[in-house]
């Protein structure tokens, strides 16, 4: 279920992909991101989401797996045979899970590394005073190399990294993961911010909390199906998403992002 008021960005269609022509990842998958909006998709570890981003951003024949049907549609173009150096200079950007940064470089160095995937290289300027707009931490260390940042300071590297590609469509993949709750919260609004500004997001996450609270509409995958769909703020209150994704442990991250609904005004990032 899409948001009415946008435009659909992507577009994906009975998507069904396999590993190694045998093992089921995606299995008719639906699922649709409108122009403008910030879209959660919810799921446990195994349930095929990262495989989804692999499909989008180009690079899951690196990881061996097979679109078998389906079709996905980005800017109303087929995304079929479209390797991931296109998909970025098309402004289709993935943040993948773990950060990886590179570590040895300085953080100039990483969001130049970052930057030349765009098009237009004259946007690599105006791209790098954004990150340090968002990220002012980042900014203040830039020569510094990327492997002695905190946790929480690679995430936003990473992140800004992926903003120097000049994103249409950013995916986020797990961007909470290994983090405190109060630095989940500043990653949600700094996620909010992006899109306030005028980039897509698909936000893949396991922080349900967080997720919901920035989201316009989500997907729940199970097993490689999308099980639930609809408005964010509908979905935080369902039973099934409260019973698997928002009991235990809830407490913890109840500040971690912005109420689903609400939208707050970023927080400037602090290390």
């Amino acid at each position: 279920m899409m948001d009415e008021t946008h435009a659909p960005i992507l577009e994906v269609r009975d998507l069904a992909v396999t590993y190694g022509g045998v093992v089921q990842a995606l299995r008719g998958v639906d699922i649709t991101v409108g122009e403008g909006s910030v879209v959660a998709l919810l799921g446990s570890n195994g349930a095929g989401k990262t495989t989804l981003l692999r499909t989008l951003s180009g690079t899951l024949k690196l990881h061996k797996g097979r679109v078998e049907s389906g079709e996905v549609r980005y800017r109303g173009s087929s995304l079929k045979g479209r390797d991931p150096a296109r998909c970025v200079a098309d402004g289709l950007v993935q943040v993948p899970e773990g950060r990886r940064i590179f570590s040895r470089l300085t953080v100039e160095e990483n969001l130049k590394a970052g930057g030349l995937g765009a098009k237009d290289k004259s946007t690599r300027a105006p791209a790098q005073e954004r990150v340090y707009d968002l990220f002012p931490v980042l900014a203040d260390r830039r020569t510094q190399r990327a492997g002695l940042l905190s946790g929480g300071e690679q995430q936003m590297l990473a992140i800004g990294r992926g903003l120097m590609a000049g994103p249409k469509l950013l995916l986020l993949d797990e961007p909470s993961l290994g983090l405190a709750p109060r630095i989940i919260g500043q990653i949600g609004e700094v996620i909010r911010e992006i899109n306030r500004q005028g980039t897509s997001v698909l936000l893949v996450e396991q922080n349900a909390t967080m997720a919901l609270g920035v989201a316009d509409t989500a997907f729940v995958l199970d097993v490689g199906k999308v099980s639930l769909q609809g408005p964010a703020v509908e979905l935080a209150q369902s039973d099934a998403v409260q019973r698997l994704y928002l009991g235990h442990g809830a407490e913890e991250t109840e500040a971690a992002a912005p109420r689903a609904g609400t939208r707050k005004t970023l927080a400037r990032w602090k290390a």
